[in-house]
């Protein structure tokens, strides 16, 4: 059946068809091998796309705030672009939270959001919302394409999808592709051969359309001058959010130059100096760390908030940042250096006839304050607490279990007290919050395929509870570890109202989380002793199947025992 009424109905449908089968093509070729989709009628045409490509690993989700989290964590853990598929309407703004999340830590996500047509916009049509723009500068570009139309050529519409994907390519974050279709959106295929002979040299191919390529030297050249003077002074190095594996290079140059390491939690491991966030709050310790001269930091975004404040205070002779993305990502915004580098290839470079630092060893009694310290901890860790959770965890953790760590207070803990393994280790702290926790670590473990252990609160618990229908589907080892001490604790840290604490801030909600195991067929375990949260945890990472483990402390618990500990760090003879 040849084109010859191009108006009717049935070719209609199957223009939207086409049209979506050329995008899904383009992105396959270009490097998507993950599409989240959720339920709905207008985004037919590109479902069924997806479901014809037998290289796309497709996954499902009925809650799109979820979805989108699955798909930054999938992102997260491949370091590939992952496609996602929403209907029209308030579907699309529930994908947001973790558009925003992506617009700040870079993870690649490809948003193709259906829309009813124009004339159906704006006039009281069902289900249609103002889509143009709604993810604003929280993605890295945006493409409103109009209705499938045989006026406009198929090579116009791969060169859109290969340009966004560039872009992406270079800046990283979400690229929004707004796809309006008209009714009907069901029908019979049609013979489009006529219509895509100017694309038929890219049909017999796997090529994308369009191959952008970067003109730019794949050797990172350092200033050997400058790397001089910052070599011989008293120097701190800080890793800050790493990717997997990256740990390990940033602690061989620390050992070369023989300067302190300080390891955020988000880095994948720890260092001899664990525990900065509490022995910075002894003064004798911080006056020692206060003769640092010029700071090495690799990445940004750091947990700790006193570490964050001692970098902020410290009149730097130099300070260079090495991050492999774009922009600023310094809040205090220091004079130095702004390198944008891949971390391990950038320390290859600066390891090249390196030798030891004439200050190597400056910092050394810190170690033995970080040991003192920690054994400071362990005295308040005879009893199961969020506190010694956070300070035994890695002698609970398996060899092959890797970390998703919450926000709010377990992660700050585990800054404080924690000694965390070398393992691949992932968060969401570019906007740090507690929506989507569950459906990210979803995503994470479906990447990585290996056991994952989870760590978050009871309010990011009940904020993501959809998401343990994503649990359910594992057939690998995943711990959830859920500390609930009823409601936001956190707050318990801050100075705010003592008189609204309950009502405005900590929420209390009463809840505890047996039966929403039960609902959603996930073990769960309620350990009482901190033998049985260890027995938990170590026989939970031996069985393919989700478990919840819920650590039930009183409210306020947490803040009162760092109000003590820090109380007694401030006064000891850490030195």
């Amino acid at each position: 059946m040849q084109l010859t009424l191009s108006n009717s109905l049935a070719y209609r449908a199957a223009l939207n068809s086409c049209w979506a089968e050329l995008i899904l093509e383009e992105l396959v070729r270009q490097g998507v091998q993950h599409v989240c989709i959720a339920p709905g009628s207008r985004s037919t045409p590109l479902t069924l796309a997806a479901a014809k490509q037998p290289k796309l690993t497709i996954h499902t989700h009925f809650d799109e705030r979820g979805l989108g989290f699955l798909a930054l964590g999938l992102a997260k853990a491949s370091q590939t672009p992952v496609a996602v598929i929403v209907t029209s309407g308030t579907a699309v703004a529930n994908l947001l939270p973790a558009v925003a999340e992506s617009g700040l830590t870079k993870e690649k996500l490809v948003l193709l959001t259906s829309d009813r047509p124009v004339e159906l916009l704006q006039c009281g049509a069902n289900q249609a919302i103002r889509q143009h723009g709604i993810f604003s500068q929280h993605v890295t570009n945006f493409v409103d394409l109009p209705a499938p139309t045989l006026d406009i050529s198929p090579n116009w519409l791969l060169g859109v999808v290969d340009e966004l994907m560039h872009q992406q390519q270079l800046r990283g974050g979400a690229i929004h592709l707004n796809c309006h279709y008209p009714e009907p959106l069901y029908g019979e295929a049609v013979d489009f051969s006529t219509y895509l002979a100017p694309v038929k040299k890219w049909q017999a191919t796997v090529l994308p359309y369009c191959q952008h390529q970067q003109a730019t030297s794949a050797d990172i050249v350092i200033d050997s001058s400058k790397w001089q003077q910052l070599r011989d002074k008293k120097g701190l190095i800080v890793a800050g959010k790493l990717a997997t594996n990256e740990l390990a290079d940033v602690k061989a140059l620390a050992a070369r130059l023989g300067w302190p390491l300080l390891v955020d939690p988000q880095a994948g491991g720890s260092s001899e100096y664990a525990g900065f966030d509490g022995w910075l709050q002894n003064p004798a310790c911080a006056e020692v760390l206060s003769q640092a001269q010029v700071l090495l930091q690799f990445s940004a975004r750091i947990v700790s908030k006193r570490l964050l404040q001692f970098i902020g205070d410290q009149p730097w002779d130099d300070y260079w940042l090495i991050d492999p993305q774009q922009g600023r990502l310094d809040p205090h915004n220091h004079s130095g250096s702004r390198i944008q580098a891949n971390v391990s290839a950038w320390i290859c470079a600066a390891l090249l006839n390196e030798k030891t630092s004439s200050h190597s060893g400056w910092a050394l009694p810190l170690v033995g304050a970080s040991k003192r310290y920690r054994e400071i901890a362990k005295r308040h860790c005879d009893y199961l607490s969020e506190m010694s959770l956070a300070t035994l965890l890695r002698d609970w953790l398996a060899p092959d279990s890797e970390l998703f760590l919450g926000n709010s207070m377990i992660v700050r803990l585990l800054d404080m007290f924690g000694d965390l393994p070398t393992t691949a280790t992932f968060t969401n702290r570019g906007a740090s919050g507690i929506d989507g926790l569950i459906a990210t670590a979803a995503g994470v473990q479906r990447a990585r395929k290996a056991p994952l252990v989870m760590l978050l609160g009871d309010t990011s618990f009940l904020y993501d509870l959809n998401s343990l229908a994503l649990l359910k589907q594992t057939a690998l080892p995943m711990v959830v570890v859920v500390t609930n001490n009823d409601g936001g604790g956190i707050f318990d840290m801050l100075p705010v109202p003592e008189q609204q604490k309950d009502d405005f801030y900590r929420m209390p909600h009463g809840f505890e989380f047996s039966h929403a195991a039960a609902m959603f067929e996930l073990n769960y375990q309620s350990p009482t002793t901190v033998a049985e949260a260890q027995t938990a945890v170590v026989n939970a990472q031996q069985v393919n199947q989700t478990t919840i483990i819920e650590v039930k402390t009183p409210a306020g618990e947490a803040g009162q025992m760092l109000k003590e500990i820090f109380s007694e760090v401030k006064r000891a003879s850490l030195l």
